[in-house]
């Protein structure tokens, strides 16, 4: 059995703005979600700026069917109540609570790289002071990442499927990859698929940054800019997105909206380095071929590339090096690039599911962002990257890559819906 999958319902928490409209119209006006780190003294690790969600109020939700209460607030970490908000966006975006289907039918992907790390280091601190007796009863409940899917299940009374991807910053995109996957098999009809990720402590940005891996900028302009000669590390973000997918005739019998058909996932691993890509690009160029020959499209078919794009050296000239073995020299010149990372940094787990709304978004209305910041080519990053605006076009076909850490490879290919 196969059958086509697609995209009926979105929700977002970002560094743009909560909901996928604020995001979208902040993706569309090139807007900066990236900000001057606040919650801590930053001397001691040197790392300024991050991808902060700064319109999120928990209280907002107390009283809407679906979310969460103060009582139950108070039980949830950060990373989870993003998700529960994303996840009930995303189910009222698609116009049905699937009461028509069986609910072990429908599941609940979402992943997170990290899970409760904030709680994990309050809780570690009473650990050392109080000793383990003043511990919360329900830390491990509340850190644990797979909670969030745990209790979206619980919200949505979704029964199938449910559980969480962890490999690092694909995590999201290998949870849409699965869901589609378990849809199109026939073992789910419809899925709630994504990320998510909070991490506002200087305990995980210390982390970050003794691997050399974030960016000391302090030049909002110039902190997160993807393929430029002058990165200098990616800018941690934190967020969540959550997409409805669907078996394409039960959404077609509803009249459900479709923003994009789902048509290839690949995934491979590198198989090389705790954190490098592979410099040859190979395994992830192997992902994006396996995406368009599930999709049955041919790299000429490809009109844009979401691209993975941290804003480090390595990862920015290796993704490069595999866009052009997986396209072809031809298609990977022609092709158009952009990372959304430009402008809200690197969401880790979460960051493929908001890369994905941006995807399907782009398809339905022929838009292509940015790589905001871009100004100084660099001769190992020689494709085109959107450096100077804006492109709208008919977009039919889209690559989404996410290369994780562990040299985890996940790409998914959009595309526009027919008959």
């Amino acid at each position: 059995m196969s059958r086509r999958v697609v995209i009926t319902g979105m929700g977002a928490v970002t560094p743009l703005g909560t909901g996928v409209e604020k995001f979208w119209a902040g993706i569309k006006a090139n807007k900066l979600g990236i900000s001057f780190i606040d919650m801590y003294d930053t001397e001691r690790t040197g790392v300024k700026i991050a991808g902060i969600v700064r319109d999120f109020n928990e209280e907002d939700y107390y009283d809407v069917k679906g979310c969460f209460d103060k009582k139950e607030a108070k039980r949830m970490d950060t990373f989870t109540k993003y998700a529960v908000v994303a996840a009930h966006e995303a189910v009222t975006d698609a116009g049905t609570d699937f009461s028509d289907l069986d609910p072990y039918r429908v599941g609940v992907l979402v992943g997170s790289g990290i899970g409760g790390v904030d709680l994990t280091l309050v809780e570690h601190n009473k650990y050392l002071e109080k000793g383990p007796g003043r511990m919360s009863a329900f830390y491990i409940p509340m850190m644990i990442s797979n909670m969030a899917a745990g209790t979206i299940s619980m919200k949505t009374g979704f029964r199938g499927a449910n559980f969480d991807v962890t490999t690092a910053c694909a995590s999201a995109t290998h949870s849409i990859g699965e869901a589609f996957r378990k849809i199109k098999d026939g073992y789910l009809d419809a899925c709630l698929a994504g990320g998510t990720e909070s991490t506002r402590v200087e305990f995980t940005f210390g982390g970050f940054a003794n691997m050399k891996a974030l960016t000391k900028s302090d030049d909002l302009t110039r902190a997160s800019i993807p393929f430029d000669k002058e990165r200098s590390g990616f800018v941690l973000g934190e967020g969540s997105a959550v997409l409805v997918l669907e078996e394409y005739e039960h959404a077609k019998a509803r009249g459900a909206r479709i923003y994009a058909e789902i048509a290839g996932y690949g995934a491979t691993c590198d198989g090389y380095h705790m954190t490098s890509p592979m410099p040859s690009g190979e395994a992830a160029a192997k992902g994006m071929q396996l995406a368009m020959e599930e999709a049955g499209l041919s790299p000429a078919d490809i009109d844009y590339i979401n691209a993975h794009g941290t804003s480090t050296g390595l990862n920015d000239k290796y993704e490069t090096a595999a866009i052009k073995l997986a396209l072809g020299e031809k298609d990977a010149r022609r092709v158009k690039i952009s990372s959304t990372k430009s402008m809200i940094g690197h969401l880790l787990g979460a960051a493929g599911a908001v890369e994905a709304v941006v995807c399907a978004k782009s398809v339905q209305e022929g838009f292509i962002h940015a790589t905001v910041g871009y100004k100084v080519p660099d001769e190992e990053c020689d494709l085109d990257y959107c450096g100077n605006g804006n492109i709208e076009q008919e977009v039919n076909a889209v690559l989404s890559n996410s290369l994780g850490f562990g040299g985890h490879n996940a790409t998914l290919c959009f595309r526009r819906v027919t008959d």
